[in-house]
């Protein structure tokens, strides 16, 4: 059979960039979810790059120990990488999360120190600013937190990304128990731009963390009016309306929206996403149709088993 030209033509346009990346085929399976199959295309590969990717794999999965296991490989394999710092200081933050507080407490601090390496390396790395703010807004300082080094980070988002700001400065106010503000600033972050979806989802779940339940909903659909993309935030607000118990329906449509949308990513596996929708569909009295969904998320990451199931 002949080969269009066309088709010839878009395959030689795009040998050079899959040549220049030989992890490509490793990003796409962690984008769209597939761990197994990202985790085999990995092999024996002990590179810093693979050992960085095999990290992420894991944090998807929610493996913390393995995660942090393999960023710290990644790190010591490139210190001067901002990113590897970055999901090293993730992966040691979630598994302090889930460990015993003298671990936790010896784990923050490790946090606080990949963050810090993250933005040290690459001042104009948002994703390792808003992580190191988030931190210090969060974190006491007895493990490297403090409100005052979070609004210093916020100082520098003001110049490069006015909408992370306002976000960093809604976190700080929450802090405080200053709901006003926060409510106010993350209004701000939504002006602040071009795709105010996300940030429509992320006032949803400030309003569920106080209870709000009209302005919770009300804010859920304003996210879904202004979806564009049907990128990872669609979960946010499908994980709201779980967690509250209310608009299941809603909540499945979400999650549906995401995983046929065709902008999947790691930030929000596929996994997850099927995962949560057989946990909705469980939750309205379908169980068969939950069960299909758990097989499917179980097919793309065999190792994620949230709530021991």
């Amino acid at each position: 059979m002949r080969i269009p030209t066309l088709v010839v033509l878009s395959l030689s346009l795009c040998m050079p960039a899959l040549a220049a990346d030989p992890y490509s085929s490793v990003r796409v399976a962690l984008n769209s979810g597939r761990a197994d199959y990202a985790v085999a295309l990995l092999g024996n590969d002990t590179s810093p790059t693979a050992e960085n990717l095999r990290c992420r794999v894991y944090y998807s999965e929610e493996r913390w120990d393995l995660a942090v296991q393999a960023c710290e490989a990644s790190v010591r394999g490139n210190p001067n990488s901002s990113d590897y710092h970055l999901w090293l200081g993730r992966a040691y933050g979630e598994k302090a999360e889930h460990a015993l507080f003298v671990t936790a407490y010896d784990l923050a601090k490790h946090v606080a120190r990949e963050f810090e390496a993250a933005v040290q390396l690459d001042k104009k790395n948002l994703e390792a600013l808003s992580d190191l703010g988030e931190f210090y807004a969060e974190a006491p300082s007895v493990v490297g937190g403090g409100r005052d080094k979070a609004l210093k980070v916020a100082a520098t988002l003001q110049e490069l990304d006015p909408s992370r700001y306002h976000m960093l400065l809604a976190q700080i106010a929450e802090r405080d128990h200053d709901y006003a503000t926060t409510d106010n600033e993350i209004h701000l972050a939504i002006r602040a731009t071009p795709d105010p979806s996300e940030g429509w989802f992320d006032l949803a779940s400030f309003y569920r963390r106080r209870a709000r339940w009209p302005e919770m909903l009300d804010a859920v659909h304003k996210g879904q009016a202004t979806d564009v993309h049907h990128g990872p935030s669609l979960l946010d607000g499908a994980q709201n309306l779980r967690r509250s118990g209310r608009e299941l329906d809603l909540a499945a449509t979400l999650a549906r929206t995401y995983l046929n949308g065709g902008h999947l990513s790691e930030a929000a596996p596929a996994f997850r996403a099927h995962w949560l929708l057989g946990e909705l569909l469980e939750m309205r009295g379908d169980p068969a149709a939950a069960q299909t969904e758990y097989a499917v998320a179980s097919a793309l990451a065999k190792n994620y088993k949230p709530n021991g199931k």
